[in-house]
């Protein structure tokens, strides 16, 4: 790759990662354009951002292809998802993903000029099982695991695609970018917390959902936070998910297809712990409460709670990935206890005074 200024191409650029990548590659005097392509409108905070043309597209329909060309993009980070799963819709959430996910890298082997392919994957994807600990560390070696948690099955199955394009590609001497993967733990921070709308476990157990009978009924049940006796999280900020991506477009890396677990080194965040940051106590439950919880909530309220088929088993065994291999290229600077618990990061003007406050007091405590 020379030394112009870049191009890049940004799927999901509406999403909570994708904004965040246009907002800080935009700043950088070595990128000359963002094409920003998502389903969904664009964001306030993209419209403000000059060197981003924002498409707005759905990458399972043919059409978006003739509209980035012209912009002949060197590089694709590719961050687009229907993360949350469509109750009575799973092949429209299979078109939306798999069927998508084939297309941007069709997109990508098709043109000479897209240099690097940048992909997230999920920690998901290496399957939360009874077997799992708290002293087993998943290496990129491992490889995925089939999972019934449909967002963990379409992530091992767009990997899968992914990889064996890559190989066809290079046995038929074609083109091919250079390819990398990244398989990240729960992304947080300032601007996940306090700023992006997600119904999920951060946002429950905060006691942010307001209004309405369903949020409610969540805030009650999550009073105290439920866990199992192997409940044990890792989380990546903000911030290091930015820097690596930055990394990874900027430097010239050597390989052409590679695989990283996206998070920090050191211990996961543990059930007593999450309560605390979440001022709750915890309340120790088994497996199969959770299963029962998660099914009936799922069915009850026809997915407008998430707790689709398989996510109980996420809730209840733990993923923890080893950090080492990405140590060689990026060094995270944020802990998982520091990703979950800080306010501070290029997001911090998102935090309410009043949390920087107690987390200020917190911090001396």
């Amino acid at each position: 790759m020379n030394n112009d200024k870049r191009t890049i191409l940004i799927t999901g650029a509406a999403g909570y990662v994708g904004e965040m990548l246009c907002d800080q590659l935009a700043k950088r005097d070595d990128v000359e354009r963002i094409i920003a392509l998502d389903k969904d409108e664009q964001t306030k905070l993209t419209k403000s951002l000059e060197k981003v043309l924002y498409i707005q597209a759905n990458l399972a329909e043919a059409g978006w292809q003739n509209k980035v060309i012209p912009y002949m993009p060197d590089t694709i980070v590719h961050t687009a998802w229907q993360i949350r799963t469509l109750y009575g819709r799973e092949k429209e959430q299979w078109r939306l993903n798999v069927e998508a996910s084939e297309a941007v890298f069709n997109f990508a082997f098709a043109n000479r000029f897209v240099k690097k392919l940048i992909y997230f994957s999920t920690a998901a994807s290496y399957s939360a099982r009874p077997e799992n600990s708290i002293e087993h560390y998943f290496t990129e070696a491992e490889g995925l695991r089939d999972d019934d948690y449909l967002y963990a099955k379409e992530k091992k199955v767009v990997e899968e695609k992914l990889y064996n394009t890559y190989s066809k590609a290079q046995l038929e001497e074609k083109h091919y970018p250079q390819i990398t993967v990244l398989r990240p733990a729960a992304i947080t921070g300032p601007k996940g917390r306090f700023m992006t709308v997600r119904f999920g476990l951060q946002s429950a157990l905060r006691g942010d959902l307001k209004g309405g009978f369903l949020n409610k009924l969540v805030s009650l049940m999550t009073s105290y936070m439920p866990a199992t006796t192997s409940w044990a999280r890792q989380f990546v900020h903000e911030d290091d998910v930015l820097g690596v991506v930055t990394h990874l477009i900027f430097s010239p890396n050597a390989w052409s297809y590679e695989v990283f677990n996206l998070t920090p080194n050191g211990k996961p965040v543990l059930a007593d712990e999450m309560a605390k940051i979440v001022d709750k106590k915890v309340l120790m439950v088994p497996s199969w409460m959770v299963r029962l919880s998660f099914w009936s909530l799922w069915h009850l309220t026809r997915g407008r709670i998430p707790t689709s088929q398989g996510v109980w088993r996420v809730y209840s065994y733990p993923i923890l990935m080893s950090g080492d291999k990405l140590t060689v290229v990026y060094r995270c600077r944020y802990s998982s206890l520091e990703a979950i618990s800080t306010t501070a990061g290029n997001y911090e003007y998102c935090v309410p005074e009043a949390e920087k406050v107690l987390n200020n007091l917190d911090s001396k405590n």
